[in-house]
């Protein structure tokens, strides 16, 4: 049960009281994983007395892991709730023992007020990729110099060989081939024409690898290698080699599949030109400590990064420093997070007005399939998350049934106009083909009176 103490602006605290059922529940819990996961000498596997389990990981192991289930369950269902979206929380745990209740009050802030400007009546542009048998054949022609073979001549290189160089000189070297057809123009100037055993001069222009800026060099090879390419035909055979049982079952699949992602990438142009327009019309005041919040949470993300490629933040600090682009770097690092709260902020405002609810079941439901994906069990998901990164993916599951529902509210409200416009153009069709009609009788009638007339 929770209760709301207090709400001040942005600020809120609040007390939630866990029922004694509950608190045994997790005592029991936290007491049959020990049984089964803890080998004491001398007792079978979950034969092991309480007692001794305690005194082999500690009685505050047991009441910091009962601890820790009760936050991560009850802390965000008190946040759904009182409805309260919450920016980020200090949480302070009462004293806990089995057979009495457990309570805990949390501190923290809400996200600022929002106001979105109508969007109903938003026309969206963007849309799926016409897939036209110009860009099948095109993908074919793409699968057969993806499948090409190469023959080696004895001849003048050409522009789509394949060339075998070795590096000449001091330094690093070694031999490696060379696709003139995607090589840059300066490689394949320099070796369209030469010879199995020329020595050329590659003349290298200026340019930046990186945050490495290259001077413009000189590199001597010589050409060990001549290969042509050697496409396939386009033929059943071709199929076969790809495990397709003929050539029309592959322009089929193919096709097929080249509509499945043109439709993928429609439907992510429109969630992203319909956010940035919910963004640019949004009316909001952003607290500094939100947005340093976000930026901060970033700069980690990043340095968690690096260190996995075994490269240490100061370093790569002090290198940008010394390229002097450090300062643009935060810079970039600050308008990105700025972008994201905004973000977060319109599809959070746009859930509330739609009232956007997640149930526990579908909550617990998408747990269970994020830690199957991740090799985890949902308890070892959920302890990695914690109370507060399981409010946040809460939230986030929110936003994306916002979005999806407002998406499907204007594709209706599309179909609705586009069936109207049709009617309204068919209408238009048959009144114009009735007064052709009309006309025409008028026509004939003014003929024959006249004819009429003429005989008298």
């Amino acid at each position: 049960m929770a209760e709301l103490i207090s709400k001040e602006g942005n600020k809120v605290q609040f007390q939630v009281a866990v029922p004694a059922a509950d608190v045994n529940r997790a005592y029991e819990q936290v007491w049959a994983g020990l049984a089964r996961d803890v080998r004491v000498p001398g007792f079978r596997p979950g034969k092991a007395p309480r007692k001794v389990l305690e005194s082999r990981v500690g009685k505050g192991y047991v009441e910091q892991e009962v601890r820790d289930r009760l936050l991560q369950v009850h802390y965000p269902q008190a946040a759904r709730e009182l409805k309260l979206n919450l920016v980020d929380a200090q949480i302070d745990p009462g004293p806990l023992q089995s057979g009495q209740s457990f309570t805990f009050t949390v501190r923290g802030e809400t996200y600022p007020e929002v106001t979105l400007a109508d969007w109903k009546g938003v026309q969206l542009t963007a849309s799926a990729p016409e897939i036209t048998d110009e860009v099948l054949e095109r993908t074919l022609a793409d699968l057969q110099e993806r499948n090409a073979t190469f023959q080696t001549v004895e001849r003048p290189i050409e522009p789509t060989d394949q060339v075998t160089i070795e590096e000449l000189g001091e330094g690093e070297g070694g031999s490696y081939p060379v696709y003139l057809d995607v090589a840059e123009a300066h490689v394949r100037d320099a070796l369209v024409g030469k010879n199995v055993g020329d020595e050329v001069e590659i003349t290298v222009p200026a340019h930046s690898h990186g945050d490495q800026e290259h001077p413009e060099h000189t590199v001597r090879v010589r050409v060990q290698g001549v290969q042509t390419k050697q496409l396939q035909e386009l033929n059943d055979d071709f199929a076969k080699s790809l495990n397709f049982e003929s050539l029309e079952r592959l322009r089929t699949d193919l096709r097929a599949e080249l509509e499945r992602r043109a439709r993928q990438e429609g439907e992510a142009a429109r969630r992203e030109e319909f956010t940035g327009h919910l963004v640019s019309g949004m009316q909001v005041e952003i607290p500094q400590a939100l947005l340093d919040r976000r930026r901060d949470a970033m700069l980690e993300e990043i340095k968690d990064d690096l260190s996995r490629q075994g490269v240490k933040w100061g370093e790569y600090e002090a290198f940008m420093q010394e390229q002097g682009k450090l300062d643009e770097f935060l810079a970039d690092l600050a308008k990105n997070a700025e972008s994201r709260v905004r973000r977060d902020l319109a599809l959070e405002k746009l859930a509330e007005d739609l009232n956007v609810q997640v149930s526990d079941a579908d909550f617990s439901r998408a747990m269970t399939a994020l830690a199957q994906a991740n090799g985890l069990t949902p308890q070892q998901l959920q302890s990695q998350l914690g109370p507060n990164g399981l409010n946040a993916y809460y939230i986030s599951m929110v936003r994306e049934r916002a979005l999806q529902q407002a998406l499907a509210t204007l594709t209706a409200s599309e179909a609705q106009s586009q069936g109207e416009q049709t009617e309204n153009a068919q209408r238009e069709a048959a009144d114009a083909e009735g007064t052709q009609a009309d006309e025409g009788q008028v026509s004939t009638e003014q003929t024959g009176t006249e004819q009429a007339e003429k005989a008298e």
